[in-house]
């Protein structure tokens, strides 16, 4: 505040200095005289202010002119001049336009391009470690790994860029799939910065694909120091890292110590069921039964498994159906409610060969859930309760299209693998194998896949009814439901029956073979005569009934008189000659078909 208040009475009073100057050389009217060799030079007060004014332009010109010829004779001699700052700040300018053109080369995709942008750069700034990891990072987008490994080597003799070329080949080591060597450098650029989480991780991973455990296991603990995870899942991760340890352990023979470690893996994790089973087994091993069902009976009631179950009947395994369904009721209670403990109860029923009791146990689980193993114990129930080969069937090809149930699947890339790993085959992702049903991917806008069910029927066939059910069936059946069905029935009858019928026209005066493509068939001739025979017999027996049932001709409704007489005076009278007509000209008006017929 005083700066300023001093510096603006400074300036008033230059500015009242100059004014009284002027009006002090107005007033008197004296002029300036400059003598100089014999000739004078007079100046008015204003004309003596403006050459003072060119007189200082000019020197200023003057020491210019001196300074720029002195900063060329530095510049020739190669020390550092305002000429070559200038060319410096030049170069400097078109370095970082290349180097900004680079950068989005690269991340556009472009190598070729991103290389010669790197290259430009280079040429221009004086920062090698810039552009060194440039050009290493332009090489890797264009596909030339030989290169970008010579850049991330000689980026290893700078202590500022010595990590990042570390990386940079761990990371070519691991794209080759040399995991040992990819190990090393993970190593070295831990060492170089432990709190780098890309590299914990990629360390970790390393080391697990190695088997180095306890290597791993100590970067957990690291890990959970440094803050990166909770307490709750550094222990679980432990757990499983000490039951693949113990595995391998094991593998190799020392028991002692997996034991060791599988048990602490149990207790660490009570829901990792492959610890509890590998703990479990280890106890057997040592003829310690008690602590293995207690081990095994503290997981059922946490995650229930097969694999548990299985287990569990090892620790009596020659004891019988009905004693081991009695042993394994304390494992049931410890989680009654959960589908895997109905199912087991169920299995235990069916091998005591309690089918009623099995059916009970499984409850509404082949309607509300239906898997292949729950289906596959209702076919064994029906089979053992007598059921029709149909019903089985039946439940067994149900059984084909069903879910397979609860699996190992990866929570991260829903991978399903046959047994427990502490990595996932296809994502490599650490402890994300879950016993659950996998979830089944479709597109919205795709339809369901046909899975063969609609063909069920066709395949299995009906079931036999029982007896006493036809007879209800057609009790309880809607009568014009009935109807409808007899009537194609008689429809077809009566179509059979004037299959079989000869026509009326055969045997009558003038009728002449036709030729061979209208010769009736060989087989319908002896049958219409048999027929005609037989008709004529029961009416001799039944008239009224044949005149109800059975059709007439025209000349026995006129005439009224018995069947009898016209086909006992048919066989008795000989057969008089037929006149020859041929089958292309009309028969004469006067023949009379009716008659002829009646006195055949």
């Amino acid at each position: 505040m005083l700066i300023s208040l001093l510096k603006i009475v400074i300036f008033f009073a230059v500015v009242v200095a100059l004014t009284l100057g002027a009006i002090h050389l107005a007033e008197n009217g004296q002029n300036l005289l400059l003598q100089y060799g014999g000739t004078e030079i007079v100046l008015t007060p204003v004309k003596a202010v403006i050459a003072l004014l060119l007189l200082l332009v000019v020197a200023w010109l003057v020491v210019k002119l001196l300074g720029l010829l002195l900063a060329f004779f530095h510049f020739l001699a190669g020390d550092e001049t305002a000429i070559s700052r200038y060319f410096d700040r030049s170069r400097r300018k078109k370095g970082y336009d290349a180097l900004g053109d680079a950068v989005l080369a690269i991340a556009s995709g472009e190598g070729k391009l991103a290389q010669d942008k790197a290259a430009r750069a280079a040429k221009y700034l004086p920062d090698r470690h810039i552009t060194n990891l440039l050009s290493a990072q332009a090489a890797e987008v264009a596909g030339d790994d030989s290169r970008a490994n010579q850049i991330y080597r000689r980026l290893l003799d700078d202590d500022r860029t010595r990590f990042v070329g570390i990386r940079g080949l761990m990371r070519q080591e691991l794209n080759k799939g040399d995991t040992a060597t990819a190990l090393l450098l993970a190593q070295k650029a831990y060492a170089i910065k432990p709190r780098h989480k890309e590299i914990q991780n990629t360390l970790m991973e390393l080391e697990m694909q190695e088997g180095d455990w306890k290597g791993a296991r100590r970067m957990l603990r690291e890990k959970q120091r440094q803050g990166e995870i909770s307490k709750d899942v550094r222990i679980r991760r432990d757990a499983v890292l000490a039951l693949q340890e113990a595995s391998d352990v094991l593998a190799q023979g020392s028991s002692i110590s997996a034991r060791e470690a599988a048990i602490s893996a149990a207790k660490a994790s009570p829901d990792l069921i492959p610890a509890a089973v590998l703990a479990a087994r280890s106890y057997l091993a040592q003829n310690d039964g008690r602590n293995a069902a207690r081990l095994l009976e503290k997981t059922w009631s946490v995650n229930p498994h097969p694999d548990l179950a299985a287990c569990y009947a090892e620790i009596a395994p020659n004891e019988t159906p009905t004693e081991r369904l009695s042993r394994f009721k304390r494992l049931i209670e410890r989680n009654a409610d959960n589908e895997e403990s109905r199912l087991l109860k169920a299995e235990l029923l069916l091998a005591a060969e309690d089918f009623p009791g099995a059916r009970r146990a499984l409850g509404d689980l082949a309607e509300t859930h239906p898997t292949v193993r729950t289906l596959s114990i209702m076919a064994a129930v029906e089979r053992g309760e007598g059921a029709d080969d149909s019903v089985v069937r039946g439940w067994l090809a149900r059984a084909l299209t069903a879910s397979r149930g609860p699996q190992w699947c990866c929570d991260k890339c829903q991978n399903v693998m046959s047994d427990w790993a502490p990595v996932c085959d296809n994502c490599h992702g650490f402890d994300t194998l879950t016993w659950r049903e996998p979830v089944e991917k479709r597109s919205p806008h795709m339809p369901a896949a046909t899975t063969g069910a609609e063909m069920l029927p066709l395949l299995v066939g009906a079931p036999k009814p029982a007896e006493g059910e036809t007879a209800e069936l057609v009790e309880d059946s809607d009568p014009k439901a009935a109807e409808a069905d007899q009537k194609p029935k008689a429809d077809k009858k009566q179509a059979e029956e004037a299959e079989v019928v000869e026509p009326d026209y055969l045997g009558k005066p003038g009728y002449v073979q036709p030729e061979p493509d209208y010769t009736p068939k060989a087989e319908e001739k002896p049958k219409a005569s048999a027929a005609k025979d037989q008709q004529a017999d029961h009416a001799a027996e039944k008239p009224a009934e044949n005149s109800a049932e059975k059709p007439v001709n025209d000349a026995e409704k006129a005439s009224g008189a018995d069947a009898e007489t016209p086909a006992a005076e048919a066989k008795q009278k000989p057969e008089e000659p037929r006149e020859m007509v041929r089958p292309d000209i009309m028969p004469p008006d006067e023949a009379d078909w009716n008659n002829s017929k009646q006195k055949r």
